[in-house]
């Protein structure tokens, strides 16, 4: 079987993109190696593994991030699910509302949900949401919701939601069977994506939590970088790796989890 050929025009905007992509990180860590005449070394790594700030602002933000993720799916796949199967008039309204968060700036969201949040936290005695990171959820959810929406519609129109709802229930199966057992399964890719879509956002997210005054990881990074040059350089690199990583290893395991649950079909066959 012959392997399919790369256009010439194809395989030079593919070299240019991944120029344009590793040029800059490039020059960004020779930055960040430079110690001053001429010498390498890495000193600035050192500085920013062992500041304390960094370690918390990071975790604090993957916290944020996993919190996002989890709250953005127990929201929008039974409401997309919903729509999709019973209310397909629905589909072009639940579009528009999905691109909202990207007309509302996010300093005015911010400022219009703490308005809205703080009486109602004093009247139900819940003023330590004020206080507490877990009101920044509420605005990434929000945030991110034009990219959860977009992921899980893709994944559900690539499936015949109305034929597998209708086996499911032909044998019995309940409302949340059908959602976790059949549906979900079939949405990895989307789920996948939309987790990987929201942790970028979270984790790169700086104006609401500024002015919330959480020191996030993207608060920190700002902070870095306008206080120290060469340790901003290796922060840069540093929150790049573990970025990356983190995606690359939820990529991982939902594939491995694909993988063990096709075997199991087969093994049922």
């Amino acid at each position: 079987m012959r392997r399919p050929r790369i256009a010439p025009w194809s395989a030079f905007w593919l070299l240019l993109a991944v120029l344009y992509f590793l040029i800059p990180m490039y020059a960004t860590a020779e930055f960040s190696l430079q110690t001053g005449n001429g010498q390498y070394g890495f000193d600035a790594y050192r500085e920013i593994l062992n500041d304390p700030s960094f370690k918390s602002s990071f975790l604090l933000s993957l916290r944020l991030a996993v919190e996002t993720v989890l709250v953005s799916l127990i929201i929008m796949v039974p409401t997309v699910y919903w729509v999709h199967l019973k209310l397909p008039r629905l589909r072009r309204v639940m579009d528009f509302i999905a691109i909202l968060p990207f007309m509302v700036p996010p300093i005015t969201l911010a400022i219009g949900l703490l308005r809205e949040l703080h009486p109602l936290v004093t009247v139900r005695q819940l003023t330590w949401l004020l206080s507490s990171p877990q009101q920044l959820i509420l605005p990434y959810v929000i945030i991110v919701m034009p990219f959860t929406y977009r992921s899980l519609d893709a994944g559900m129109r690539a499936i015949d939601l109305r034929i597998l709802t209708e086996a499911a229930q032909s044998v019995g199966a309940s409302w949340l069977t059908i959602l976790f057992r059949v549906i979900l399964p079939n949405l990895r890719s989307a789920l996948l994506s939309a987790a990987f879509l929201t942790i970028t956002v979270v984790m790169g997210e700086f104006t609401i939590a500024s002015l919330n005054q959480f020191q996030t990881f993207s608060v920190y990074i700002q902070y870095i970088g306008a206080a120290k040059a060469n340790p901003a350089a290796a922060l840069s690199i540093i929150s790049f790796t573990l970025t990356w990583g983190l995606m690359l290893s939820i990529l991982i395991i939902g594939r491995q989890r694909g993988s063990q649950q096709q075997a199991q079909i087969g093994t049922t066959r």
